[in-house]
């Protein structure tokens, strides 16, 4: 192989695939280096296999609703057969299909650990521990993306608990099992395992509420929904300890005394950017952390803008179709066109696939009044439309605009309910194209669609709804 490239990436994730696709788009020389599976969290211990748990007991649900569709559900969801569609999902953890599309692209796919050595050198030691060195002559990419942390709580270390990998490989469902943390794969991953059928599942959050950096409402209606299903809910509360008995149950004590008990506990408290061991000393950055990146991606602090830092590792959006837009970006500015990145500011979309869903984009309320916006709240519950009412009993949820009342732009926008995230692109474009209400008069949506919930948002608007 020629040590020599145009582009070189380190990390195989979507965010590094989507860059070296990209740079040969325009016939650039790229190496994409990886030291684990070629498609990386996102294909097979996040995204996807995190879908497959959830997706069965969503559509029981969806169909619990409906009054003729109701007496035809029987049963509960079957644990195995949703194990055996994971695996296909994250297909037997076995990357061929993905190297075979980045080679289809051009791309060199080098296997082993790359770490930086000095000015566009990267050393990449391989698995027999042999070492080579690549040069770039454009940039190198870094797209390592990000592991699970693990909170300094005692004991927690030593009870073998679960991080997120081991939650979305797992190959049996706990009877009792505990989640740290009402985040994004805290709230997740209890919900599949409570529809697998584990008899408890408990979750402590230390915030005051569940997804505590959405809006206030979308807390409160998932922890609704979370004790209405039997899941157990502990917001306040902080875990001071943990231990584990040999193979025994383990048990977590809160800092109010509550002891708590359970065949395997979670933790799911955030994440650690993948720059532990990148050389990134070399290169005048602290390892371990985030690398801080300009709009066009670059790394801040590193003279001739030729290190990049696309998806979780930049620790600006910790999203795969956030860390996908990045790189689009930056395989085209590595091919010298003038792009700059202003989603990550402006209109980050987030979607949570529980049930009720949660998806939103741009700005929460708080933090558009923090930024200096006079804001004004439009509010719509989604049941109360046509489309979420022929969506069976029961439905409900919340539509809520965030809107700069000066300029009278859409700057945020929240939605719960079931499929709400199938409804969030279009907040996306309202937020991204800055368009006027008065402009989205025109936007007409189909009835009977959960969508028309865009005309009774504007209708509270003008004070008709």
């Amino acid at each position: 192989m020629t040590d020599e490239f145009d582009v070189i990436v380190i990390g195989g994730g979507p965010a590094g695939e989507n860059v070296a696709a990209y740079a040969r788009d325009h016939d650039l020389e790229v190496a994409l280096i990886e030291r684990e599976l070629v498609g990386g969290e996102c294909s097979y211990w996040a995204c996807m296999p995190s879908k497959a748990l959830l997706r069965p007991g969503e559509a029981l649900a969806a169909a619990r609703r409906v009054p003729g569709a109701a007496p035809a559900v029987t049963g509960e969801v079957d644990a195995e057969a949703t194990l055996r569609t994971r695996d296909a999902f994250a297909s037997q953890w076995d990357d061929q299909g993905q190297v075979d599309w980045v080679e289809s692209t051009g791309t060199t796919l080098i296997r082993g650990h790359g770490r930086i050595e000095g000015d566009r050198v990267v050393a990449v030691t391989a698995s027999d521990g042999s070492v080579g060195r690549l040069t770039a002559r454009r940039g190198v990419v870094v797209a390592t993306g990000t592991s699970a942390a693990i909170p300094p709580v005692d004991g927690l270390r030593e009870v073998g608990a679960w991080d997120s990998r081991d939650a979305t490989t797992a190959k049996e469902v706990p009877p009792r099992l505990l989640v740290l943390g009402g985040g994004v794969v805290g709230v997740e991953m209890a919900q599949a395992f409570r529809s697998l059928g584990a008899e408890q599942v408990t979750i402590v959050e230390m915030g005051d509420r569940l997804l505590a950096t959405e809006e206030p409402f979308v807390g409160d209606q998932l922890r609704e929904a979370f004790e209405a299903s039997g899941i157990t809910v502990h917001v306040g509360a902080q875990a001071v300890g943990a231990q584990r008995d040999g193979d025994g149950p383990v048990t977590l004590t809160l800092a109010d005394g509550t002891a708590l008990e359970a065949d395997e506990i979670l933790v799911a408290t955030g994440r650690r950017p993948n720059s532990g061991d990148l050389g990134l000393e070399h290169v005048g950055l602290e390892p371990g952390h985030s690398i801080t990146t300009d709009d066009q991606l670059r790394a801040v602090g590193v003279d001739g803008g030729w290190l990049y830092a696309v998806g979780d590792v930049n620790g600006r959006a910790l999203l795969t179709h956030h860390g996908k837009y990045q790189a689009r970006l930056v395989g085209d500015h590595l091919a010298g066109h003038d792009v700059r990145a202003r989603a990550d500011h402006d209109a980050v979309v987030r979607v949570v696939y529980t049930d009720p869903q949660v998806a939103a984009v741009g700005l929460t309320a708080e933090a558009a009044a923090e930024s200096g916006i006079d804001v004004q709240l439009l509010s719509h519950g989604l049941g109360a439309t046509a489309g979420g009412a022929l969506l069976g009993k029961g439905v409900t949820g919340t539509a809520q605009l965030v809107v700069d009342r000066a300029r009278r732009t859409v700057v945020g926008a929240t939605f719960t309910g079931p499929g709400v995230g199938e409804m969030i692109h279009a907040a996306t474009i309202a937020v991204v194209s800055q368009i006027t209400l008065d402009e989205l008069w025109h936007a007409v949506p189909a009835f009977p669609t959960m969508s028309e919930v865009w005309l009774r948002l504007l209708e509270v608007e003008r004070g008709t709804a």
